[in-house]
């Protein structure tokens, strides 16, 4: 699916990020200055869902639940920031948006360790432990068990789930990611063709892209650390959306390429004019709504989740009086 216009709210919002990231906030957002303390209002849990931190040796996952309801459905979600960012209310409204898509799923967020304290391979060992919680204590079954992430967590989902294969795990039955970044080393032909047209990352090389604290000193082209660079073989269905206008664009282009090649089950979605990760806008614009309905409808199909119709359908008929009525204007001469 490839979106060929543009919504006015969509023009707006990214117009207004532009602005955002040409500003003094924006250059500290970019090079990670806001990653330690961001300052959010507390997160309200929604009353029909239950919230618990789960306290794991070296880091926090957040396990959302609807309340009352068990649809053994789990999704682990792997949320962005470059490497050096912290778990962010965003995300949580992400969780609540895939539980509702996955018609009461459960989502396990991991909360992992970021750069420059814990450099690779930090975030992925995390992630291999989330996804052990919830097959040993959790006792998820692996078909039950969708991975998604965005941004440097939709890297991490493909390297995650690359790491599952090499190793001999179960793999999930899923992957959605969004606007996945793939390539560490920035090599993407989009990387130039997007440069001046990114609203967040474009124009400059002074961003958390090209001064990326979590490679430390592992190989740049390593697949666990740039999934880009690996083989995508035996890998579950999955979901790819992304914007037109990224110079991530390649990082998802490319692993799409590689996954044709190798007759994967794959969907990639190129929204045109969006920017990075605009699923963040949620029901704001018509584009993240299209887009968060996508994921709905893929997992859906992930599933085996089949939808009854609502309401019944009912027979026309017509009345006693409309065919009386119809009798007497036939015999007087007059049609409808």
């Amino acid at each position: 699916m490839r979106k060929e216009s543009v919504s006015l709210r969509g023009k707006m919002v990214r117009d207004m990020m532009k602005n955002m990231m040409d500003s003094a906030m924006g250059h500290k957002f970019q090079t990670g200055e806001f990653r330690m303390n961001p300052v959010e209002p507390a997160w309200i849990c929604p009353a029909e869902y239950e919230y618990e931190i789960i306290e794991m040796p070296l880091f926090k996952m957040e396990y959302l639940r609807p309340a009352g309801v068990c649809t053994g459905r789990v999704i682990l979600q792997i949320h962005g920031g470059g490497y050096i960012g912290p778990m962010k209310n965003t995300y949580r409204d992400f969780a609540v948006q895939y539980s509702k898509r996955s018609m009461g799923g459960d989502v396990l967020t991991i909360d992992y360790r970021v750069a420059p304290e814990c450099p690779y391979p930090a975030a992925l060992e995390d992630a291999v432990a989330a996804y052990e919680w919830l097959l040993k204590e959790r006792h998820y079954a692996p078909e039950k068990i969708v991975i998604a992430g965005d941004s440097a967590g939709g890297g991490l989902t493909l390297a995650l789930t690359l790491y599952l294969r090499d190793h001999g795990m179960p793999l999930p039955a899923g992957i959605v990611v969004m606007s996945p970044w793939t390539d560490l080393t920035n090599s993407g032909e989009s990387h130039v063709t997007n440069f001046n047209n990114d609203p967040q990352f474009g124009g400059t090389t002074d961003n958390m892209l090209y001064h990326s604290t979590y490679i430390g000193d592992a190989d740049p082209t390593d697949p666990y650390l740039s999934p880009m660079f690996g083989e995508f073989d035996q890998f579950p269905p999955i979901l790819m959306q992304v914007g037109s206008e990224e110079v991530l664009l390649s990082d998802t282009l490319t692993v799409a390429d590689k996954i044709r090649k190798v007759h994967g089950r794959l969907r990639v979605s190129v929204y045109d004019g969006m920017f990075h990760v605009f699923q963040m806008a949620l029901r704001l614009i018509p584009e993240s709504r299209e887009a968060w309905q996508e994921v709905g409808h893929f997992l859906e199909l992930t599933y085996g989740i089949h939808r009854r119709e609502t309401g019944r359908k009912v027979k026309l008929v017509r009345s006693g009086r409309d065919i009386r009525q119809e009798a007497l204007q036939k015999k007087h001469g007059r049609t409808t």
